[in-house]
């Protein structure tokens, strides 16, 4: 099981920034659903040299990895650590519109703003210098900061696993309702990835509004 660490966010925290935001997102490949994304910040005083049982980050990773009845007690655990976290969401209409690369970079940006738009659950300013690792290859537009992109970041960077599960643990949450809403497609179990289930309702029922028609060609 690979565990990822804080020597990224140190190493900008060395060169002056004065917080380091980790940002991913969840449902980049699902057939139904929004795309979301989260940022996270960490405070570097509850983030110790070792990873041991006793931390409150110790079982924090890659959320994919991660059973989804642990990533809800962890998005609790983190939530109640971090200096600041934020969500964003992007809707399938959106996805369609704009191609999911683009929806996905957007729900970062969405995430960054949600994240200072709530000054009483938050403690950082856009007065402030920070920057965002960002999971992948690509740069988030229209944010003027500092940014450094990092491939399969959710394994490299604790703050950027921690924006991972908050992301994947909120859109379960709207796939659960989806769920209740269309009760034969499956989505609370699936979350609208391409599982045989999936596949086999979208051809017996057809494709509900909240399929991305763009990836259903």
């Amino acid at each position: 099981m690979i565990f990822p660490d804080f020597k990224n966010e140190r190493l900008c925290l060395a060169r002056g920034y004065d917080y380091v935001i980790g940002c991913d997102e969840a449902g980049r490949g699902s057939l139904a659903g929004p795309v979301v994304a989260a940022v996270c910040v960490l405070d570097p005083k509850s983030i110790g040299p070792n990873r041991t049982p006793d931390k409150w980050y110790s079982r924090v990773r890659d959320s994919k990895a991660i059973p989804e009845g642990e990533r809800e007690i962890l998005a609790k655990i983190i939530k109640g650590n971090a200096i600041a976290w934020g969500v964003g969401t992007v809707s399938e209409r959106e996805i369609d519109e704009i191609n999911i690369h683009n929806a996905s970079l957007l729900a970062m940006r969405k995430a960054v703003e949600n994240m200072f738009s709530k000054p009483g659950r938050n403690k950082i300013s856009r007065s402030q210098n920070f920057v965002i690792l960002v999971d992948g290859r690509f740069e988030i537009p229209d944010i003027e900061c500092g940014q450094k992109c990092i491939i399969k970041g959710d394994t490299k960077s604790l703050s950027i696993a921690a924006a991972s599960i908050i992301a994947k643990v909120h859109r379960d949450a709207i796939m659960k309702k989806l769920g209740r809403q269309f009760p034969k497609y499956g989505f609370e179990r699936h979350k609208g990835y391409p599982t045989l289930e999936h596949r086999k309702a979208i051809q017996k029922l057809g494709i509900t509004k909240v399929h991305r028609k763009s990836f259903l060609k």
